[in-house]
């Protein structure tokens, strides 16, 4: 479920934010690279500070990519299983417990990740010396970010169980969910 109409303003803007960002981060590493192997075929030398950065825009656009993924709802589950051998309501009760691992378990890739990043920042990057921890930092911030995003959508599904009457969903012309409450 596309959870992104359900949001307030603020996370309606932040989500648009975090896909223009992604847009712009692949227009650049398509960019780089495309440019970087012409130059090195055609002229036979390439742009070293190019690898870096597009390894910083890999990373970045990975995690900034988590949190667009989860306010789309898009993450990848396989509920068939719990679906075939466990009632609505156990069912509900464990999507909650699942809810709440992925909270800690991104808490604690948060404090990690940070740990991680202030501990290389007086690294410096080969070529351009930018601090390896800004590289590293990609992950407390996007997971921070996915985090915000896995909370809204956990009080939501908290709030409107499966089977129970809630709002009217918007459907695309084909019958496909679109997330958007009427």
């Amino acid at each position: 479920m596309d959870y992104r109409a359900t949001y307030p303003l603020a996370l309606q803007v932040l989500s648009r934010l975090i896909d223009l960002c992604l847009v712009l981060g692949g227009l650049s590493i398509v960019t780089l690279v495309f440019v970087n192997a012409t130059l090195r075929g055609a002229a036979g030398f390439d742009l070293a500070w190019s690898l870096e950065v597009t390894a910083f825009l890999l990373l970045w656009t990975t995690f900034l990519g988590c949190a667009a993924a989860i306010a789309r709802g898009a993450h990848m589950r396989v509920t068939e299983i719990v679906e075939l051998f466990f009632p609505a309501k156990v069912q509900h009760f464990l999507s909650i417990a699942i809810n709440l691992v992925v909270l800690v378990t991104m808490v604690s890739l948060i404090v990690e990740g940070y740990s991680i990043s202030t501990h290389t920042w007086a690294q410096k990057t080969t070529v351009l010396y930018w601090p390896v921890g800004f590289l590293y930092a990609s992950m407390p911030v996007g997971i921070a970010l996915s985090l915000i995003f896995h909370v809204f959508n956990m009080l939501h599904d908290w709030r409107s169980p499966p089977g129970r009457n809630g709002p009217p969903i918007a459907h695309h012309v084909d019958g496909a969910d679109t997330g958007a409450v009427l």
